[in-house]
């Protein structure tokens, strides 16, 4: 004669458990991917364009980093107008302090060096800083544009939009 086998109640409850632990697992799983899906990750990014304020806001001969940290743009003044200088290390995109004491901007990640006109003097960095478009608005503000970038070893600097004259 056959043996039957049989499950008994225990076991029977055991493995639904089981079932239902894995069901509620997968669930669980698919519930989160479709969650994340509907949050996904955004970068929020200032914008590319933003008022500066009044020349006169500016003091000559000082580098003004009132605009480095939520735009990314130093802003230096002399005698004969404005420029707006990208906070970009042109090696490896590191964010270069500027030093008064020793008026340089010295990038902390691999030692380049940048006069106050942006230009490389010393480490790694393979070109001068960059510049941005800068113009006077309508109500008399400075306007930067961070969309439009000239770079000083293209001869981009002579163009009359990389430099304030005031």
């Amino acid at each position: 004669m056959a043996e039957e086998s049989q499950m008994d109640r225990r076991s029977f409850l055991s493995w639904f458990g089981m079932a239902w632990l894995a069901f509620a697992a997968a669930t669980t799983g698919a519930l989160s991917i479709v969650l994340r899906a509907l949050f996904p990750n955004v970068v929020f990014e200032p914008p590319t364009s933003f008022k500066a304020g009044l020349p006169a806001d500016y003091e000559i001969g000082t580098v003004d980093e009132r605009w480095k940290e939520k735009y990314g743009v130093w802003m230096i003044r002399t005698p004969e107008g404005i420029y707006a200088l990208a906070t970009i290390c042109t090696h490896l995109g590191c964010t270069p302090n500027w030093l008064a004491a020793e008026n340089k901007f010295k990038c902390p990640c691999h030692g380049s060096g940048f006069y106050k006109t942006g230009i490389n003097f010393e480490g790694p960095a393979p070109r001068p800083l960059e510049r941005y478009r800068i113009a006077l608005a309508e109500d008399g503000q400075i306007l930067v544009d961070k969309s439009r970038k000239f770079q000083q070893e293209k001869g981009e600097w002579n163009n009359p939009e990389s430099f304030l004259n005031l």
